[in-house]
């Protein structure tokens, strides 16, 4: 799959000159540095198929007043990001497939514009993808710790304000990213904030578990029931995993793609590394795949309407 500038960028480091890469790639460890070669259709399909998921998520949380809650909400944010995710990929695919063929033909200074409205939109989806990720886990936090409280603390000013922001944000740093793209600190700077969701998620993940689990554990001494306690425990733990799980496999790849281009840029095994960037594409797609079912879907009233939605009985 073709890339824009100045996302090619992060394939093929710009601190590394083509002679030093090609000959280290060469000579590091043969056929495993050609990377996977990736066939546009993959990327059409997840594309379809997320855009599909989170549309029905959208229209469902639209649909239902029930589901008029900040918690919802920010479900509803988040698929609308990873729905950004799916369309700035099929719109970059569908404009360098369009390009390469000649069915196209702009002058180069309307190609720079869409180049960098193109990679705007992917990098903005992509920060708030993540930082709705967060938001939930905390939204979550609340529902536990405070649930008293919760609807006291998360009003639905704080929660609109929350979105607002987050959305301003991610189209901001966007902004500055594709602007100072050779500039190493915006690659740090977007390191560390995965690091930080990643870290955020852990801990709040971890201690929501842990009342749980310690929940649990009065009501089965109580009750005598140690094999309940363990089963609810183990559920728990599974529900857990699958969360951080997913999270850190579709994305940690492409993030420590991007450590490397830091660190080793010219190293030969970094730069084997590199060729996988594909690769790394696909898996946050499959996250944007993935959200729906872990966030959405499990909720019983999402999934009736969901039904309803699909059979047109608005």
């Amino acid at each position: 799959m073709l890339t824009l500038a100045p996302l090619r960028l992060l394939r093929e480091p710009w601190n590394a000159s083509e002679g030093n890469q090609s000959n280290a790639t060469a000579g590091a460890a043969g056929a495993w540095c050609q990377g996977l070669d990736i066939p546009n259709e993959l990327f059409l399909t997840l594309g379809l198929v997320s855009l599909v998921e989170n549309l029905l998520v959208v229209a469902a949380v639209m649909k239902n007043r029930n589901l008029h809650s900040p918690t919802y909400y920010f479900i509803c944010c988040l698929a609308i990001s990873d729905m950004l995710v799916s369309i700035s990929n099929l719109a970059e695919m569908l404009v360098m497939l369009l390009l390469e063929h000649g069915l196209l033909a702009f002058r180069a200074s309307t190609i720079r514009h869409m180049d960098v409205a193109i990679d705007v939109l992917i990098c903005s989806s992509v920060v708030s993808s993540l930082s709705f990720l967060g938001v939930i886990a905390v939204d979550r936090y609340i529902t536990i710790f405070y649930a008293l409280r919760y609807h006291s603390i998360m009003t639905l000013q704080r929660a609109v304000v929350t979105m607002v922001s987050v959305w301003l944000a991610s189209t901001v740093s966007s902004v500055v990213f594709i602007t100072c793209y050779q500039n190493n600190t915006i690659i740090l700077f977007l390191i560390s904030f995965f690091l930080f969701m990643l870290v955020l998620m852990l801990v709040l993940y971890i201690h929501m578990f842990a009342l749980a689990r310690h929940h649990l554990h009065s009501i089965s001494s109580q009750q005598k029931q140690p094999s309940v306690h363990r089963s609810s425990s183990l559920k728990g733990a599974v529900t857990l995993t699958i969360l951080l799980g997913v999270f850190f496999v579709c994305w940690g790849p492409f993030f420590f793609h991007l450590i490397l281009i830091v660190t080793c840029p010219t190293n030969p095994f970094c730069t084997c590394f590199f060729s996988y960037f594909n690769l790394f594409l696909i898996l946050i797609i499959c996250n944007s795949v993935i959200d729906p079912l872990i966030y959405a879907f499990r909720s019983q009233e999402l999934r009736q309407t969901l039904r309803e939605v699909m059979l047109c009985s608005w």
